[in-house]
């Protein structure tokens, strides 16, 4: 059973997910219980306080435990259904613009001259400009830009007071409902191959 605790507690969430509206408490059961299934006995979930949007502590790497959860969605999919999408956070911040070129400013290490990035910005209860906040962060990388394809991205999460940033591969954020929507074509196509 999935505690209740209140955002004061998640300052420290290294994963937030979506769902829909209202469905903000079986999200958090389904999480609870992913985070469970792939190695971590106490995971912390709980709502935010913004529709649609919950968030955990996890004990294992946020961007491995993406990895494990998606192979467990994979071999169960049907008993997921209310998660739409699982990313992965490595630095908290403030919510400021100032802050958040401070927690992006170390990923300028990590990509490679030769590599591309891409920046999502999703906010939530804030008055930040999304174009201001892209520009800014961008400014501080000399790699280039690639919006389809990028060896990375950089994840900028604004949660109302808190902004949640990382540095991850395309591949770290994990779409349930896509994934949904391959499971459902793969039967189709058994189920057409056996007919």
């Amino acid at each position: 059973m999935v505690k209740p605790i209140k955002l004061e507690m998640l300052k420290d969430f290294n994963l937030i997910a979506t769902t829909e509206r209202t469905l903000e408490s079986r999200a958090c059961s389904e999480l609870w219980m992913l985070l469970r299934a792939v190695g971590d006995e106490h995971p912390l979930v709980d709502r935010i306080g913004i529709w649609g949007i919950i968030a955990a502590n996890t004990k294992l790497d946020p961007i491995e435990s993406i990895l494990k959860i998606e192979t467990e969605i994979k071999e169960k999919p049907s008993k997921y259904n209310s998660l739409f999408r699982i990313m992965p956070i490595q630095r908290i911040v403030p919510t400021s613009i100032e802050n958040i070129l401070k927690a992006t400013k170390d990923f300028q290490q990590i990509i490679k001259p030769e590599e591309t990035f891409r920046i999502t910005f999703e906010k939530r209860r804030t008055d930040l400009s999304s174009k201001t906040v892209i520009e800014a962060v961008a400014e501080g990388f000399p790699q280039k830009v690639d919006l389809k394809n990028p060896d990375w991205v950089i994840l900028i999460e604004v949660l109302g007071r808190n902004t949640g940033v990382s540095l991850i591969q395309p591949n770290k954020i994990l779409n349930i409902q896509k994934e949904h929507a391959k499971a459902f074509i793969e039967s189709r196509k058994k189920l057409k191959e056996n007919t």
